[in-house]
């Protein structure tokens, strides 16, 4: 797949799909840049120390925003976030494909630090569909629940700012439109 920018960033609410949509890119095309996340979250069931985030603790986390070793960072859902520079500048200068996953606060960051980086809404089918899938994949506490979906309909409000949007009503459906973003054949929508 012949891609054009090489800055992807993909944003969603918690549950809205956007880390299954770049599990399958990444299986697809092995040769993308995935940056993996730092968080002071604890791990959830299936969480993979520096394949799914590197969990640090929040001592560690504030040392590395002090040394400025992050892309971005944020605060959200009452943890941490951030995105180590080093790995994407390097795959950027490689001239890789670099896919982020990130929430809207670090999208709108990163946005603004690389105006050509291309942004990616990944938004739930309905609202409805949304919560039950949030609750339905059994990871988080029915507090975090809460504080996710309280986070998530801001969220779900500034899908417009983005450069698409791809409603993940079939996951099929959904990585075939991200794909097409990716290898240019999709117009812009706005």
């Amino acid at each position: 797949m012949k891609v054009s920018p090489n800055l992807y960033i993909l944003s969603s609410v918690a549950g809205g799909g956007k880390s299954t949509i770049i599990a399958a890119l990444t299986e697809e095309f092995p040769e993308f840049y995935f940056s993996i996340s730092c968080t002071t979250r604890d791990p959830r069931p299936g969480d993979v120390e520096g394949k799914t985030y590197y969990f640090l603790s929040v001592p560690e986390f504030k040392k590395r925003i002090a040394e400025g070793e992050f892309y971005e960072w944020a605060e959200v859902h009452g943890n941490y976030y951030g995105t180590p520079k080093t790995p994407i500048l390097k795959a950027i200068q490689e001239n890789r494909v670099a896919l982020l996953d990130l929430d809207v606060q670090g999208a709108k960051s990163v946005k603004a630090l690389r105006p050509e980086s291309v942004t990616i809404f990944i938004e739930p089918p309905s609202r409805e569909i949304w919560i039950e899938r949030l609750i339905r994949r059994g990871t988080d506490s029915k507090t975090s629940i809460e504080r996710r979906i309280e986070n998530g309909v801001r969220e779900l409000d500034e899908a417009s700012s983005f450069d698409y949007v791809v409603v993940n009503d079939k996951l099929d459906d959904a990585i075939r439109e991200v794909k097409s973003i990716l290898s240019g054949t999709k117009n812009k929508p706005f």
